[in-house]
């Protein structure tokens, strides 16, 4: 009976294994993050940016999601451990940036500035945040 019992619990650890190892493999190794940067006080276009930001990632890439491939983040930079951000990316203002991950590593990005260009217009707004991001995922396998 014990003999049984440690055959099972070994065959349970090979397959509990073997799902590790093709869960790991199916994660992409490239990835686009996209960051709304923001600080602590919020007006109401900054808000906006946000939400029509949110919702043109989430509208329009919903594969590219819950695959892993893309990323929606929103980050406080005035919070402690985010500060580094603005000397990262230059920021100087609440901004959109587009990064392009592979292995863990930033291979490039891109500020979307003219986010407060299209601000009061949430079509030209979603319209051109859907275009640069699928621009910018064309290097994501």
């Amino acid at each position: 009976m014990k003999r049984l019992i440690g055959l099972f619990l070994a065959t349970i650890a090979i397959v509990i294994a073997s799902s590790s190892a093709v869960a790991a493999e199916e994660k992409p190794t490239a990835k686009v993050v996209v960051y709304y940067f923001h600080g602590s006080f919020r007006c109401v276009t900054c808000t906006n940016m946000e939400k029509y930001a949110r919702e043109a990632v989430e509208a329009g890439f919903k594969d590219a999601l819950a695959s892993g491939k893309l990323e929606f983040k929103a980050v406080n930079v005035e919070e402690r451990g985010n500060e580094h951000f603005v000397d990262d990316y230059k920021l100087y203002t609440k901004t959109l940036i587009l990064s392009l991950v592979k292995d863990g590593k930033e291979l490039e990005h891109k500020n979307l500035e003219k986010i407060w260009e299209y601000s009061r217009n949430k079509r030209q707004f979603m319209d051109y945040v859907t275009g640069e991001i699928s621009s910018f995922m064309k290097d994501v396998p």
